[in-house]
């Protein structure tokens, strides 16, 4: 292993979080370095954010101004708030409140989001391996809670956003539902189908999908994201 993805290897399990590898069926084999089955929610941000960095690196200047699932933003809008988010999870792990932080980082060059992306992974891993950090209450966007459960609403964030960068690409193939399948049930609980819409919460509402698709399908379809959009 290299890079984010390596710093999972001295994390401990915690049994909320587990998941069954029977359910990967439709999981690429690339992606076993990324993450193993029963690890804790930190290591789920961290190998989200590796299967995020797989996608960033594959989108070229010409790429930039293509539309994606996310209504009204190109691919370089989503890579700002991306980078965003990316420093977004440090700060409230931390004990900042993320929604006095820029929702998208501007002024990078075209042929810098890779760069751009990796130069803040160190950052989020050193943030995510503080010793008592599953133990603290932080201030999400969408309120205080534990920090484990902030670390799976990011997971969900960084699965779907990277998912809409695919997606605006043409190849949403290769995915690691181990990712998205432990955040499900939490999201389900926490954006419920009637909220929707506000200013406030800027989700389109739930695309129904079988219940025996894909995780990341599942999870992008709560989201608001049609699985089956191509740009």
């Amino acid at each position: 292993m290299s890079g984010i993805a390596g710093q999972t290897a001295g994390m401990t399990t915690d049994s909320n979080t587990r998941t069954d590898s029977s359910t990967d069926s439709h999981t690429d084999s690339h992606t076993d370095d990324h993450t193993d089955t029963g690890t804790d929610p930190r290591a789920l941000v961290l190998a989200a954010a590796a299967q995020a960095r797989d996608r960033i690196e594959r989108v070229r200047a010409a790429d930039l101004d293509r539309p994606t699932p996310c209504d009204g933003w190109t691919v370089r809008d989503l890579l700002s708030h991306l980078l965003a988010v990316a420093d977004r999870i440090p700060a409230l792990l931390r004990g900042g409140d993320p929604r006095l932080l820029p929702r998208t980082v501007d002024g990078v060059a075209d042929d810098g989001w890779a760069a751009a992306w990796t130069a803040r992974e160190p950052e989020l891993a050193a943030a995510l391996a503080e010793p008592d950090v599953l133990g603290r209450t932080v201030t999400h966007p969408a309120g205080p809670m534990p920090a484990a459960g902030a670390m799976l609403a990011y997971t969900s964030e960084l699965c779907t956003h990277a998912w809409d960068l695919a997606a605006a690409l043409g190849d949403t193939t290769g995915f690691d539902d181990r990712l998205a399948e432990p955040c499900l049930a939490p999201l389900r609980a926490f954006l419920p189908p009637e909220v929707r819409g506000a200013d406030e919460v800027p989700f389109g509402a739930v695309v129904p999908v079988d219940d025996d698709r894909p995780a990341t399908e599942r999870l992008v379809a709560w989201y608001g994201r049609d699985p089956r959009w191509r740009p």
